[in-house]
């Protein structure tokens, strides 16, 4: 049975400008190590990456000891920290979220929280902000995967869902949704 590789989390900051992908998962593949999940981003006009790296040990070791070059050299600032294979949790359902409003102050704030209170884990989140057509009035988008507790009543848990939102004017759905592996 092959050993599993050791795993680093890789995050950098920086300005944005063509070519800093290619730069950067050049510097990782030249060093022996893969890139087994990533998220990227612009935001205003600042890059951002994170990066789940795997290898064998002395590889990622050679990797973190190559970020200070890296950050000179690219015009980022580059954090890392070893990690592990999250620990076996209880079994949970993968749902996704949608949200559209208004925008207004609060809303993820409040989305976590009514998450957070039910001790139901949000995976992944992502949030922008528009113009909508014809009025130009700003608008607010949010999708989320989360990991619902299987032993949770998913028709309770969905109607308090849009009940909340109704109280916050917020236009949801909430979906089972399907897994990548």
């Amino acid at each position: 049975m092959k050993k599993p590789n050791n795993q680093m989390v890789l995050s950098a900051l920086g300005k944005d400008r063509p070519g800093l992908v290619d730069q950067l998962t050049h510097a990782i593949f030249d060093l022996e190590c893969n890139i087994a999940d990533s998220r990227m981003t612009v935001l205003g006009g600042e890059f951002a990456i994170l990066l789940l790296i795997e290898g064998p040990w002395n590889q990622l070791a050679r990797l973190e000891g190559h970020i200070p070059e890296l950050e000179k050299e690219l015009g980022l600032t580059i954090l890392s920290r070893y990690t592990e294979l999250p620990e076996q949790q209880e079994e949970t359902l993968p749902y996704g979220v949608e949200v559209v409003s208004l925008d207004h102050p609060g809303i993820v704030h409040r989305l976590a929280n009514f998450f957070s209170q039910r001790n139901i884990n949000i995976i992944d989140l992502n949030t922008t902000r528009y113009a909508a057509p014809h009025t130009g009035t700003s608008m607010f988008a949010v999708q989320m995967n989360i990991g619902v507790p299987a032993k949770t009543s998913i028709g309770e848990l969905r109607e308090e869902f849009l009940a909340f939102c109704d109280d916050m004017n917020l236009d949801a759905v909430m979906e089972p949704y399907k897994q990548e592996f």
